[in-house]
């Protein structure tokens, strides 16, 4: 039998999840952060909470003086005088006001931008656009540069000149799409993407997602996703990062550009309703919450299990990772049987009979009670009720 089938054998746990405590709602759970800019932030966030965090930076944004591409493409822009602006982020609007300040064309730019019909993707970059002096004449409704085509493909775009300025992920469908609507597009990218310093932390944090030593997988940034996707694919590890996404991690995206490259990868992502930092880490919070707290109440105690943590009776008990796996099946199992060939493909023993009674034993003496582990005769293990 295969891990997919005994985790399909396993089914939804059926022991209630503990209330956490609400200063620590994270506490047992690791979590792997990708992001460079505003990593600290999302970083103490999630360690205020109680997770234990795995911070690999995928990618990082270029330092503005080394980038000679966005000054040009800026002095492009002065000159053309474009009829329309789409403003994407806020940071990039920002980002791209300081660049042309720093170069000393920061007066020209907002003289163009401000002659020309501004349209913001979201409250955010409305804001950075405001904070210039500008004033914008439409904005997205769900946060997405495709809504706003859609927009200025209603009221026409043929002959026109439209300047968009670009995140780190491009939608190159949505420039295709005013191009072939007639329309003369000009892009500014205020920030790209390089390979970051301490590039064996990438590795690293691939290596512990395809092993499930991870809860949850996060993402801010849709250039990151591939950044991951290339170093897997360059370590022969993306088949396997792929299939522990899709089943003991689960990933996490800021927002649906970030998402797009995992839902293309054939994952279902967690994306929150509101795509900020804050909602990120609630919807991961309530994630966890309510599907990997796992708890049973016997006589005299309580055995709760939340990530890798065991606590008994409210106190940490260390387990080594084999009998923790065995643990969390037999939770989730809910007191169903679990067959010895179930639960040796599922711990990787390879049909070792004496390697699974020795994890079984190891868990028992772990347990203030071993008889709680059940050996059914000639079928398996369960917990017993």
């Amino acid at each position: 039998m295969t891990v997919a089938r005994v985790l399909e054998a396993v089914g939804p746990a059926t022991t209630p999840a503990l209330a956490e405590p609400a200063d620590l709602p994270l506490d047992g759970f690791r979590i792997g952060v990708t992001s460079h800019r505003r990593s600290q932030d999302l970083i103490e966030a999630l360690e205020r909470r109680g997770a234990a965090v795995l911070h690999a930076p995928a990618l990082k944004i270029a330092p503005v003086q080394e980038d000679m591409v966005l000054i040009e493409d800026t002095r492009t822009i002065i000159a053309a005088k474009p009829d329309i602006c789409i403003a994407t982020t806020a940071y990039g609007m920002r980002r791209w006001c300081e660049a042309a300040d720093s170069f000393g064309i920061g007066e020209q730019l907002l003289e163009t931008l401000s002659a020309c019909r501004m349209f913001v993707r979201g409250p955010k970059a409305r804001g950075a656009v405001r904070a210039a002096g500008l004033a914008d004449v439409g904005i997205s409704s769900d946060e997405t540069t495709a809504t706003l085509v859609d927009m200025l493909l209603v009221e026409g775009v043929r002959g026109k000149t439209v300047a968009v300025q670009l995140h780190g992920y491009t939608d190159v469908r949505q420039l295709e799409r005013l191009r072939m609507s007639g329309a003369t597009v000009l892009t500014v990218t205020p920030y790209r993407w390089v390979k970051p310093d301490g590039e064996d932390k990438l590795p690293r944090l691939i290596e512990a997602v395809c092993s499930g030593n991870l809860d949850v997988l996060t993402f801010t940034s849709a250039p990151a996703v591939d950044a991951m996707w290339s170093t897997a694919h360059e370590m022969g590890l993306y088949r396997q990062l792929v299939d522990a996404l899709k089943g003991p991690v689960t990933v996490a995206a800021v927002g649906p550009v970030t998402a797009q490259p995992l839902l293309d990868a054939g994952l279902a992502p967690l994306i929150p309703d509101r795509y900020r930092m804050g909602a990120l880490i609630r919807l991961v919070t309530e994630h966890l919450s309510l599907n990997h707290v796992r708890r049973l109440e016997t006589k005299g105690s309580t055995i709760e299990l939340r990530g890798r943590c065991l606590r008994i009776n409210g106190e940490a008990v260390e387990l080594a990772p084999a009998p923790l796996l065995l643990l969390r099946a037999l939770l989730g199992a809910g007191g169903a049987v679990l067959s010895r060939e179930a639960l040796s493909d599922l711990l990787d023993l390879r049909g070792s009979v004496h390697a699974l009674d020795m994890t079984v034993s190891r868990l028992r003496s772990a347990l203030p009670d071993g008889k709680l582990i059940e050996t059914v005769v000639k079928r398996g293990y369960r917990l017993r009720a």
